[in-house]
């Protein structure tokens, strides 16, 4: 018995020494986020400390917007992590994507082969109008397929895939020779929406920017224009499960790097479903006195059209507790397999 009362005293004094040797601090970037725009609480700075993840909902506006702030510790070395990223078909591949595909540079039709439409696509499809459509399209698009499918031929849905994926090559063509002037005009609802306008919006409005990296925030308003050093970036479609619908998106990943940190943010240029535009950021960021690994830092904003008017206000919590429950599954998994859990 008194082996065992040493033995338990003796863990728990190692226990004790090891806290005390992780630091209790954050370095001074991440420091001036936590404390003056993420505003975390004494319980999240303990539990981030500690080696838990930490995710909560950031204050925007919450008729049109959802914003999710997310952080872990993880011992592993953060080029690990590119690696894997910018292998985005395995990278994001199982669970809700349902297909990852990577856009060639220059785009090719080949690239958008396996983009198949939901069932419920195209039935929505047949009679989607301008101002009144279940997809997001612009009216050039809605007007094109009016006149080009005939929904009473056997080979209508090939027909109109054929043309979606004819789009998608035409869209992303675009998009790299005109940058965000490019993106789309929405026209399923009665009134336009101009995702550049709501892009430029939403990320002026994210003082992440005014901590991380500032000269990132140029170039994702001014691309192609504006250039980005030591950086890679790729364009990607994919089938993903949101909410009730998949959803079809096409995203612009860029990967920063220099000496003090990685930014990789992953920018929304099209989704069929439930978004008009959306950007998330991930930091990648050394602590030396805390060990080789990296705190893990993520910061997702999304707009849509569905969170406003009373139906808005009845499934907003859900929509707010799905977006916090995704962040907590992508820290989780990023975090076990980098690790090797």
């Amino acid at each position: 018995m008194i082996g065992v009362i040493g033995a338990a005293a003796f863990s728990a004094a190692l226990l004790q020494a090891r806290a005390e040797e992780t630091p209790q601090t954050f370095p001074a970037a991440l420091e001036r986020y936590f404390s003056g725009i993420a505003l975390i609480s004494p319980l999240e700075r303990s539990s981030l400390l500690s080696g838990s993840l930490v995710t909560k909902l950031l204050n925007v506006d919450p008729g049109n917007e959802v914003a999710v702030f997310g952080a872990v510790w993880i011992n592993a070395p953060a080029a690990r992590y590119v690696e894997r990223v910018k292998d985005i078909e395995h990278f994001e591949r199982g669970g809700g994507f349902r297909v990852t595909r990577r856009i060639s540079n220059p785009p090719r039709l080949e690239d958008f082969d396996a983009l198949a439409l939901p069932d419920a696509d195209v039935e929505d499809l047949k009679s989607c109008r301008v101002g009144n459509c279940e997809l997001k399209l612009s009216a050039e698009a809605l007007e094109r397929l009016r006149q080009t499918i005939d929904w009473s031929k056997p080979t209508a849905r090939q027909d109109a895939e054929s043309l979606i994926r004819q789009f998608a090559l035409d869209y992303v063509t675009r998009y790299l020779g005109g940058g965000n002037q490019a993106l789309a005009v929405y026209r399923d609802r009665e009134r336009p929406t101009f995702v550049a306008n709501e892009f430029r919006s939403m990320v002026q409005a994210m003082p992440t920017f005014t901590v991380f990296k500032p000269q990132l925030q140029s170039y994702l308003l001014d691309f192609p224009a504006a250039s980005l050093p030591a950086s890679t970036s790729f364009l990607y479609w994919q089938e993903a499960q949101f909410g009730l619908k998949p959803t079809i998106r096409i995203n612009h990943l860029v990967i920063h790097e220099d000496a003090d940190s990685i930014v990789v943010a992953n920018k929304q240029l099209y989704a069929s479903h439930y978004f008009w535009t959306a950007l998330e950021l991930r930091v990648l960021l050394p602590d030396p006195a805390r060990g080789p690994g990296f705190w893990f830092v993520t910061v997702s904003r999304s707009r849509s059209d569905g969170l406003s008017g009373f139906m808005g206000r009845v499934i907003r919590g859900r929509v707010h507790s799905e977006a916090r429950k995704g962040i907590e599954s992508a820290l989780t998994a990023t975090k076990n397999a980098l690790e090797g859990h």
